[in-house]
């Protein structure tokens, strides 16, 4: 098991996965270059024929990828910035979402659209979204949103063998970080959760990029007595609730990490579930960490006072652990 980054990860599992199957054709902006490097070298390994480069219009490749997909294609859709699903909705919301559905099954629309999301860069609002919420809101897609590598690359195969849309969420700030990464042929079942620290005094669901300072926060808590159950959902649809429940059970208290704005954000959602499903579970006020509703700024020094930070978390957890008399 060797340590790669993120998009080399991505890389080789799209790579994997093409030379199994030779329906998958790639399509997107500036994929033959890959500026990120999520798509690199596949145009030298598979020719044009399978990997285009399109016009900047996300309007005609989100189209597009919905005719090739229900005529046979295995489609990985390169959207590039998450902020451009903005622009390419019509055919993910009306076609994409509800397709396969409306034509009572007959068609099969394996699409894998990619994006980056989220802050960290100082890329500025137009590039600096977290809109998995508003994906989620749409039904009839999938939604997988990566913390490590080796999750990357297990959900990325996992996505590519799936015949409905999914989206590959991966962080902005995230891309070159290593990890360890299983060789061969290693999948991810959509739906799974990890949970990355056990513990009984909290449980702390963090949301892909929110996984790191999850982690700083649940070392900072330790250190003051609180030990803290960290579930890594790794995709939010479909969400494993179960696990999350199973460790509410266990703890009493929720502190839900997401990078979206607050305002129906999936800490929002998974709250909400929660305390519909899990309310005699609970002895403390669930509490949410997000972005407040405004939009990223491009100063570095107010986009890291807006995104979610371990000290925020602690804080968040704090206020439903100490209090109650879990630590002191």
């Amino acid at each position: 098991m060797a340590k790669k980054r993120m998009v080399q990860a991505i890389n080789e599992a799209i790579t994997e996965e093409m030379e199994r199957d030779g329906s998958i054709i790639v399509l997107g902006e500036d994929v033959h270059i890959s500026p990120v490097g999520d798509t690199r070298g596949l145009i030298e390994r598979f020719g044009a024929a399978r990997v285009r480069n399109t016009p900047i219009s996300e309007s005609v490749m989100s189209g597009m990828a919905v005719g090739a997909a229900a005529t046979g294609s295995r489609v990985i859709c390169h959207l590039f910035y998450g902020n451009f699903i903005y622009t390419g909705f019509d055919a993910i919301a009306n076609q994409a979402a509800k397709l396969r559905y409306m034509l009572g099954g007959q068609v099969k629309l394996p699409i894998l659209y990619m994006a980056m999301i989220g802050g960290g860069r100082s890329v500025a609002a137009q590039h600096s979204d977290s809109m998995h919420p508003m994906l989620m809101n749409l039904g009839g897609i999938k939604i997988v949103m990566p913390a490590s590598p080796g999750d990357a690359k297990g959900l990325v195969k996992a996505a590519l063998r799936d015949d409905n849309p999914v989206f590959l969420l991966q962080a902005a700030g995230r891309g070159g970080e290593l990890g360890e990464v299983p060789d061969g042929d290693y999948t991810i079942p959509l739906g799974k959760a990890e949970e990355k620290r056990v513990g009984d005094d909290v449980t702390v669901v963090a949301i892909g990029s929110m996984v790191k300072p999850a982690l700083k926060a649940c070392d900072e808590l330790a250190a003051r007595g609180i030990s803290v159950s960290l579930i890594d959902p790794r995709t939010v649809v479909p969400m494993d609730y179960d696990a999350i429940l199973a460790s509410v059970a266990r703890t009493g208290r929720l502190v839900v990490v997401d990078e979206a704005r607050k305002s129906c954000s999936a800490a929002s959602e998974i709250a909400a579930t929660v305390a519909e499903r899990g309310f005699h579970l609970l002895k403390a006020p669930i509490g949410r960490v997000a972005v407040e509703d405004v939009a990223m700024p491009y100063s570095p020094v107010l986009e890291k006072a807006v995104i979610p930070d371990a000290a925020r978390i602690v804080d968040a957890v704090l206020k439903i652990a100490v209090s109650r008399g879990v630590a002191q």
